[in-house]
């Protein structure tokens, strides 16, 4: 178990530190990308891949997830699973090629045609190297991981930023979400080092394509309910509407996404192989959880409060109309940061069953919440989208962890001090903006507000909120490889 331990905190901080570094990659290149091409030119590349992205749903079919979750899988069973994520995948592509004319049809918009049947080759590349980065998760090599995904997005970046400098538009976007899987691929079979066997029947797997397909059905409820806005938005609003749209709903998501990837990758390896242990199962979920929310609550402040100076900083002032969108979907940073943790702690203890039926309630709603608001554009649409998160978000938790190690009152108790610390400095920050901010520009003036922000909250969560002792503790372990005091922040 202490190997576990010591294999889980170097995990964590090599996958940290790739996601920051990710994190800033994907900053840097939309800050320059923004700058380079029109908000038609993302629109129309949002368009194919909200379409794109359901389809992407099947490639995987969630066989991955359960090669990980499985405590024990033989060498057959792993050959099998590729084979049949390589078939799905193959089906995806061609299944790609012959609805790119009624995506097209859809949209009201012939050059997505296109668009649709190039970006369909991606899911081959994706199906190619599913199995092998499942191999490396699941014997919890995250620094290859880390570096595989970082030199794949570096990669991905650089051609973009050449097609958009050599005048290709969106073309430019096409060849980087192309990128991105061919390379990741290349570098997940060079270090998994596995060369898949012929496939077997009666290998064993059935209970795992269970898994996976119930895995897969509640992806795709969630992948509707948190991509038909853009769908709709393109279809109604057009290429621009959505692109100023995707820009802030990009924002919102990169500190989600990045933070769910290099947290959750790490946890849900970890604590499938503890599930039979409730105590240490609470223990490392909460301190996992507890990191998510430190980083993710103040950047949700940040984003309401400052939003004008983002945009502008980030984008660029032609941009400036995606403002009060980026500060409508900036609650649903915080309420991701909630709830996908809880996502990671039902889907190791193999509770994908009870996910898909909270998918069932849950994306009707957020569908809902889509349809009032599109009449009245983009900021409609965000405040449909927030309004529901929102309102779902305690009852979500509720029903996740009920029955599992981990309580609602572990949950309150350690987002309570983070959230408290957060708010007050937001309003620090702000008020430090009011009286000094309006004699600066844009860059500066973010610079200034984001170190009050930052500075309060950590000085109230780590002295006032008495967390010092276990954010100190994990800096130790992460730097020193060695393990964690078991002490939760949610106790200390």
């Amino acid at each position: 178990m202490k190997d576990l331990r010591e294999k889980t905190i170097r995990g964590g901080a090599a996958r940290i530190v790739a996601q920051a570094a990710n994190f800033a990659l994907r900053i840097g290149s939309l800050m320059i990308l923004a700058r380079l091409l029109q908000p038609r030119d993302f629109g129309l590349v949002g368009m194919v891949t909200a379409f794109t992205g359901v389809l992407d749903l099947f490639r995987d079919f969630g066989l991955s997830a359960a090669a990980i979750q499985r405590k024990d899988i033989s060498e057959a069973q792993v050959s099998t699973l590729f084979w049949i994520n390589l078939s799905v995948g193959t089906f995806l592509c061609v299944l790609a090629e012959v609805l790119a004319p009624l995506v097209a049809s859809f949209y009201h918009e012939p050059r997505l045609a296109t668009v649709t049947a190039v970006l369909g080759f991606g899911f081959l590349l994706n199906a190619a190297g599913v199995q092998h980065s499942a191999i490396l998760q699941r014997d919890m090599r995250f620094t290859a991981l880390a570096v595989i995904n970082t030199v794949s997005l570096v990669l991905g970046i650089a051609v973009a930023v050449a097609g958009a400098l050599a005048g290709y538009g969106y073309w430019a976007l096409v060849a980087m979400t192309l990128t991105l899987p061919f390379t990741a691929t290349i570098g997940f079979w060079a270090a998994a080092r596995w060369v898949p066997g012929l496939p077997r029947r009666g290998a064993g797997i059935r209970s795992m394509m269970h898994f996976g397909g119930t895995l897969t059905l509640n992806g795709l409820l969630a992948y509707c309910a948190y991509n038909l806005d853009k769908i709709l938005l393109g279809r109604f609003w057009g290429a621009d509407a959505l692109g100023i749209y995707g820009r802030a709903y990009q924002l919102v998501n990169i500190p989600t996404s990045n933070l769910n990837s290099a947290a959750g990758e790490v946890a849900f390896s970890a604590l499938s192989r503890i599930q039979d242990d409730p105590p240490r199962f609470r223990d490392y979920f909460l301190k996992g959880y507890s990191l998510v929310l430190a980083i993710t609550i103040p950047i949700t402040i940040a984003c309401m409060f400052f939003a004008p100076d983002i945009i502008r900083v980030i984008l660029g002032p032609r941009w400036n109309s995606a403002t009060p969108i980026l500060r409508l979907l900036a609650p649903t940073i915080l309420v991701f940061g909630i709830i996908n943790p809880v996502g990671w702690l039902m889907t190791s203890l193999g509770l994908v069953t009870r996910s898909l039926k909270l998918s069932l309630i849950f994306a009707p709603l957020i569908t809902m919440g889509y349809i009032l608001g599109v009449p009245h554009g983009p900021s409609g649409v965000a405040i449909g989208f927030s309004s529901v998160m929102l309102l779902c978000s305690i009852p979500l938790t509720v029903f996740c962890v009920r029955g599992t190690p981990v309580s609602l009152k572990d949950i309150l108790i350690t987002t309570a001090a983070p959230l408290g610390s957060a708010l007050v400095g937001g309003v620090a920050a702000f008020a430090v903006r009011m009286a000094w901010g309006h004699s600066l520009p844009a860059l500066p003036r973010l610079a200034v507000e984001s170190t009050v922000l930052f500075g309060v909250f950590a000085t109230l969560l780590l002295f006032v909120a008495g967390q010092k002792s276990f954010y100190l503790g994990l800096v130790r372990s992460l730097m020193y490889r060695a393990p964690v005091q078991d002490k939760t922040a949610a106790t200390a």
